[in-house]
């Protein structure tokens, strides 16, 4: 089930004034680094947590529907369902109407969970459901928990200071165990 965001966060979790004052850096010289290690923190914590941070939109792409009547959202926390889709053999999509399912953004994860009495059947064998949703904390910075703000300020320090490449033999540095104790609240438990 493949997930392709279609439009990505306007903005940062972490402002590179905030990095630099994390970081005691007075100077410009490097502001073209931090901010790529603001964006890499950002990207590692989402991947590592299947979290949009910020808004961002998705589609979801699957080739049948669940055995059950709920559809998983694998990105959290879900905003919203702007449209499901179900594509003809010949790629022709026809819209599910929003009456047949119910978004549950209260889930964690977000889950879409049929009403009526089937979805339709697509006509391709992969691919054929499309469903573009929106996902994220919010679209401000400040819409970020602080637990994750603060870890997001560590990996950028620590990515900051270890920038050398691992030698052959050495041993490799960790990311800090901090990070991972401010990011436990917000991990995914399956049982």
């Amino acid at each position: 089930m493949p997930l392709v965001m279609t439009s990505g966060p306007a903005t940062e979790p972490l402002t590179l004034a905030e990095a630099k004052a994390h970081l005691r850096i007075d100077d410009d010289d490097e502001d073209q680094l931090i901010a790529s290690l603001i964006l890499t923190s950002r990207l590692h914590v989402e991947a590592a947590l299947g979290l949009a941070l910020l808004t961002q939109s998705w589609r979801l792409v699957l080739d049948r529907w669940p055995k059950n009547a709920a559809v998983v959202v694998p990105l959290q926390p879900l905003q919203s369902v702007a449209q499901v889709r179900v594509l003809a053999a010949d790629g022709t999509p026809s819209v599910v109407p929003a009456a047949d399912y119910v978004v549950d953004v209260a889930s964690m994860p977000g889950r879409i969970v049929r009403t009526g009495s089937a979805y339709p059947t697509p006509g391709r064998a992969a691919g054929g459901i499309e469903i573009d949703f929106t996902a994220g904390y919010g679209a401000l910075a400040a819409s970020v928990p602080a637990p994750i703000r603060q870890a997001l300020l560590l990996l950028v320090a620590h990515w900051y200071e270890h920038r050398d490449p691992i030698e052959i033999g050495a041993p490799g540095t960790a990311i800090p165990d901090a990070v991972a104790r401010l990011l436990a609240p917000f991990r995914r438990h399956r049982l």
